[in-house]
């Protein structure tokens, strides 16, 4: 027993001598680690929750993704006796017929071009509109549209919004799963406003990203807490969380781009428009039963969004080829 007391006192992974002990910082490995658990999904399975963005890690996809993509179903309608009806499950963004399609090569010369007076600026935070599919064992899946604008202060706390709005149908009721259960609320309404603490990591993605295409690469790798090359869906995954901190300037949105043009699986496919009105350019990539989409401003080269659509039906459980598991548009 005196051996395996030991064993266990050895194993204490916060010593009451560390020098990081109660209230104080956290080292590199430890700020990792904790961002790394904020990611994950926490024990004990909740009443609903988020199918996993393209930007957060996906635990064992690729061993779930059979039983999670089985389950989900298109649209959830919702209305009630004095209330508009609220369709939540956008349509997959169509390439406008006869529009030329932009090589990336060419949209990152376009870029590089944009950036030689060097603004914009990089800016920490972000402002983005959202569409991401929920689900749960025993209810039928939904999209839920959500706005979040992130601003970072000088003493590195941080602010974030979240509101329920869908830019689709302004002023009309928006679905919400704020408690687990399916509703109607306000357009606008307040899903969250939270002030976070000072962060002081330098890990990516809370470190700038870097203005050179390989060691953005190496930067995003890493973002992703992988030491192997990302495939191209896992590249674009990382965009994704990359955009979700950060703002890019014109000099790192002409890095991004001329990484992007040296990427194998993305083709261009022509112009959109997408979900708040935007003309873009449109790249996909297909993996894993599903394809990416990748529209960029075909002046600045920026990205303006990313979206995921089922490339395999599944009849059985509604789930139809070209159905949109989520979408997401970053704005300045």
């Amino acid at each position: 027993m005196a051996d395996e007391l030991e064993l266990l006192r050895g194993a204490n992974p916060v010593p009451a001598q560390g020098p990081h002990f109660g209230d104080g910082p956290l080292d590199h490995d430890a700020e990792r680690r904790l961002e790394r658990l904020l990611r994950e999904r926490p024990p004990g399975r909740p009443a609903r929750r988020l199918l996993p963005r393209p930007g957060l890690p996906r635990l064992a996809w690729g061993l779930a993704a059979t039983a999670v993509v089985a389950a989900l179903a298109v649209t959830l309608v919702l209305s009630g006796p004095s209330t508009t009806p609220a369709v939540a499950a956008p349509r997959p963004l169509v390439v406008q017929t006869g529009s030329t399609p932009l090589p990336l090569d060419r949209l990152a010369e376009r870029a590089q071009q944009a950036a030689a007076d060097g603004s914009p600026r990089l800016r920490k935070g972000t402002h983005v509109q959202s569409w991401s599919m929920g689900m749960s064992d025993d209810k039928p899946p939904i999209t839920l549209p959500e706005e979040r604008l992130v601003r970072w202060r000088a003493d590195d706390s941080h602010t974030e919004l979240v509101v329920a709005t869908d830019p689709r149908h302004p002023g009309r009721p928006v679905l919400s799963s704020e408690d687990g259960e399916p509703h109607l609320v306000d357009d606008g309404h307040v899903l969250s406003d939270r002030t976070y603490p000072p962060s002081w990591s330098d890990a990516p993605p809370q470190s700038p990203p870097p203005a050179d295409p390989a060691r953005l690469r190496a930067y995003l790798t890493e973002a992703q807490y992988t030491d192997a090359p990302l495939t191209t869906p896992e590249l674009l995954d990382a965009v994704d969380v990359l955009l979700d901190h950060w703002t890019l300037g014109a000099r790192e949105t002409a890095t991004l781009a001329r990484l992007l043009a040296g990427t194998e699986g993305l083709r261009p496919v022509g112009q959109v428009t997408d979900r708040l009105g935007r003309r873009g350019q449109a790249y996909v990539c297909d993996g894993s039963g599903v394809r990416h989409m990748l529209i960029m401003d075909p002046v600045t080269g920026a990205v303006l969004g990313l979206e995921s659509t089922f490339t395999t039906a599944e009849p059985e459980y509604g789930v139809k080829k070209g159905d949109v598991m989520s979408y997401s548009a970053w704005m300045r």
